[in-house]
């Protein structure tokens, strides 16, 4: 497992379809994960600091697992198969709980801990970055990040493990 930063969710405006991007920053590796606008709420607003006056279902999961004395220490994006992304959340005392991978970034998000991401899926589905070396590079890179798309990473009609998948 290696640690990957959740950069943030982008959306293709044509295609209307979303992708959480998670970087590998000592492969400089982006690994694009095809998720639902619910998903993408949840995790944007996590990334934000946005405080819902009551509960959503992340944050009424956050509550009820650190109210059980079972937070999660970290989450993990375990394997690719058939073009799905299968997570888990990792609770303090070692359980594990199957999760789809945009849940568990949600989920990671709202206990501010790391998300872990198999090597192998790093390397399968993951998107060569440049990495930036100046403050120009940085820039460039930023501007990558603000216009990927989808779409950017796919090459065929459904995406297989070469290209990403979905997370369903």
């Amino acid at each position: 497992m290696v640690p990957v930063e959740v950069v943030g969710v982008r959306t293709h405006l044509a295609d209307d379809e979303i992708v959480v991007l998670l970087l590998d920053p000592d492969a400089a590796l982006l690994v694009p994960i095809l998720i639902g606008p619910s998903e993408a709420s949840a995790i944007a607003a996590a990334q934000a600091g946005v405080v819902p006056p009551r509960p959503m279902t992340h944050d009424l999961l956050r509550d009820a697992l650190a109210a059980a004395g079972a937070p999660v220490v970290h989450v993990e994006i375990t394997s690719l198969e058939d073009g799905v992304f299968h997570a888990a959340l990792v609770l303090h005392g070692g359980q594990r709980v199957d999760s789809r991978a945009s849940d568990a970034i949600a989920v990671a998000l709202r206990f501010d801990c790391p998300v872990l991401c198999s090597a192998e899926v790093v390397a399968v589905a993951g998107v060569e970055v440049r990495p930036a070396t100046s403050e120009e590079d940085l820039a460039q890179f930023r501007e990558f990040l603000d216009q990927v798309s989808a779409e950017d990473f796919e090459t065929g009609n459904e995406p297989g493990p070469e290209q990403g998948g979905r997370d369903t």
